[in-house]
C-alpha cells in the first residue's frame, strides 16, 4: 500500500493578548483529506506488520496423506529385517539365549518393529469419513403468520436470507410465545402422499427436551451431527437428512430451529453471529408483538 499525500485545512485563530486572558487555548478543527493508491510492485517491501505463518508439517501431512500412514509399515519393516540380519551376521546363536544381553536387545527392538507395522495397518484401515454437502429431502415452503407487522415480517425475511446466504441453513423454523411464526426453506415431506410439507406442532416441540433445555440453560445449543442424537425424534419437520441443526432462544418465549445441509457445517463464528441475530429477533418481536392472533398463511 503507497500512501499518498496527506492534506490539512486550518481556519486561522485571530490572536491577542486580551484573548488569552480572557480564554483558554484551544485547538484548531483539522479536515483530513486522504488519498491512497495501491502498487502491486513494492507492496510487500512497504508492509512492516506481521506476516501469516504457514505450517510446512501440517501442509506435508495433509498433501500426503496416504504416504504418511504407511510410513509406520516400512519404519517397521526395515527396523525387523535390520535385527534379524544383524543377528545373521554377528556370529550369535539363532535361538534367543535369556542370560545374553544381545538376545534381550533384539527382543526389544522386533517388539518395537511389530508395534510399528500394527499402528501402520491401523492408520490405513481407519481414515476420517469424508464430509460432503447434501441436498435436502423434502419439498420447499413458506409459511409465515398473518397479522405480523411489516417490521416483523421483514425481519424475519432478513434472517432467512442471510443465513441461506452466508452458512450452510436450508431450513429455519421461528417459534415464539408457543406459536410457530415462521417455517421457510425445506420442511420434510407429508406423509399422505399430497406432497404438503410437515407443519410445526408447536405445543408438542414445547414438551420435548430439546426445547426444554434450550428455554432452562438461556444458551444455544448445537447438534453437529443430528443423526447421533436421540432428540432428533422431536424434529419430525425437518428433512430426513437434515444434518446439522442449531437451536437458538429467543429470550424466554421462543426458539429459533436452523438446519445445515452439512454436518459441522457451521462455524463456531457461524454460531456467534447466529447469537447475535437471535437477541436482534427477539427484540423486534417482543417489542411490535404484544397480542398474537395469528392465522396460517401460505
Amino acid at each position: 500500500m503507497e500512501v499518498g499525500s496527506l492534506h490539512f485545512h486550518c481556519r486561522p485563530i485571530p490572536w491577542s493578548p486580551e484573548l488569552r486572558r480572557r480564554t483558554k487555548p484551544t485547538l484548531p478543527r483539522f479536515l483530513f483529506f486522504f488519498r491512497a493508491s495501491s502498487s502491486s510492485s513494492n507492496s510487500g517491501a512497504d508492509y512492516k506488520g506481521p506476516k501469516p505463518r504457514r505450517d510446512w508439517v501440517a501442509d506435508l501431512v495433509s498433501n500426503n496423506d496416504d504416504a504418511v500412514r504407511s510410513l509406520p509399515i516400512y519404519v517397521g519393516g526395515a527396523s525387523l529385517l535390520a535385527v534379524l540380519l544383524n543377528r545373521t551376521v554377528s556370529g550369535i546363536a539363532p535361538v534367543a539365549d535369556a542370560s545374553s544381553s544381545q538376545s534381550r536387545a533384539d527382543l526389544l527392538a522386533l517388539g518395537l518393529a511389530v508395534t510399528n507395522i500394527l499402528t501402520g495397518l491401523v492408520w490405513l484401515s481407519i481414515r476420517p469419513k469424508p464430509i460432503s454437502v447434501v441436498s435436502p429431502e423434502g419439498v420447499e415452503c413458506q409459511r409465515i403468520y398473518s397479522h405480523l407487522p411489516d417490521s416483523v415480517s421483514s425481519e424475519l425475511l432478513w434472517v432467512w436470507e442471510s443465513l441461506s446466504d452466508v452458512t450452510c441453513c436450508r431450513t429455519l423454523i421461528v417459534v415464539y410465545d408457543s406459536h410457530c411464526i415462521l417455517q421457510i426453506g425445506f420442511a420434510a415431506k407429508s406423509s399422505n402422499g399430497d406432497g404438503e410439507p410437515v407443519a410445526v406442532d408447536s405445543v408438542k416441540l414445547m414438551q420435548g427436551s430439546l426445547y426444554q433445555n434450550v428455554i432452562k440453560s438461556g444458551a444455544q445449543s448445537y447438534l453437529a451431527n443430528l443423526s447421533l442424537y436421540p432428540g432428533k425424534s422431536e424434529l419430525p419437520f425437518l428433512p430426513s437428512n437434515t444434518q446439522a441443526v442449531i437451536l437458538q432462544p429467543l429470550g424466554e418465549k421462543g426458539v429459533a430451529i436452523i438446519g445445515g445441509d452439512t454436518i459441522r457445517g457451521f462455524t463456531t463464528s457461524d454460531q456467534a453471529w447466529i447469537t447475535l441475530i437471535g437477541e436482534k429477533l427477539d427484540a423486534t418481536i417482543a417489542k411490535n408483538l404484544k397480542n398474537l392472533t395469528l392465522s396460517a398463511q401460505e
